[in-house]
């Protein structure tokens, strides 16, 4: 079996372990004070992988904990990332255990990107599609799209979407609608994912406001 040789300090903190006279790996801190390893200790090879794979899910802990700390996540998201530099075991002990830390919420999160796509003027098949990108399961995605494009309760006033869409244009379009280029502004607004009725209304909004 595998002998330690040696053990040192690395300059991150870590303990690097000498198998036989040959580094083999680094550990962290606690990983290594739970398996009480000490010089001249002989491991079997499962014993050795296990040691390799706890101290990668405490890597990826601590990897999840500092994206998280930069900004929220979805847990796919989250997970999918961690994917990039773990493996699926570490990666997914990651998000469990920041969702122990309540650091991870999927229908918070969803509501608030949601609600951001829609200030930028997204419609709403973008922001669903952005939310299927993060992570977010169907059934959440599909709540929070229904909350967040919710006509108004006093039947008075635009609807979320069209809402968008008339701000879009008058952001990007009102130039080439006054150029009379109404078929490709109807096109774009397409593209982006905005329903024909809506795309209807919103260029209408502008003909009768006198803008072309």
């Amino acid at each position: 079996m595998p002998q330690i040789t040696a053990i040192k300090e690395t300059k991150k903190g870590r303990l690097a372990l000498f198998l036989d006279g040959e580094f083999a790996f680094s550990l962290d801190e606690e990983t290594f004070a739970k398996a009480d390893l000490h010089v001249e200790d002989e491991l079997d090879t499962w014993q050795l992988e296990e040691l390799r794979r706890q101290s990668d899910t405490r890597k990826a802990i601590d990897r999840a904990l500092d994206i998280l700390a930069l900004r929220d996540h979805a847990a796919g998201e989250l997970y999918q990332k961690l994917c990039r530099k773990f493996d699926p075991h570490s990666a997914a002990a990651a998000v469990a255990r920041a969702e122990e830390l309540g650091l991870l919420n999927d229908e918070s999160y969803a509501r608030r990107r949601a609600a951001e796509l829609l200030r930028k003027r997204k419609s709403r098949r973008e922001i669903a599609q952005d939310l299927n990108a993060k992570g977010i399961d169907r059934d959440t995605a599909a709540a929070v799209l229904e909350e967040l494009f919710a006509a108004p309760e006093d039947g008075e006033g635009d609807s979320p979407e069209l809402a968008a869409a008339v701000a879009l244009i008058e952001k990007s379009y009102t130039r080439k609608l006054a150029e009379g280029k109404r078929p490709q502004v109807m096109a774009a607004l397409a593209r982006r994912g905005f329903p024909h009725e809506v795309i209807r209304q919103a260029v209408e909004r502008f003909a009768d406001a006198e803008h072309l």
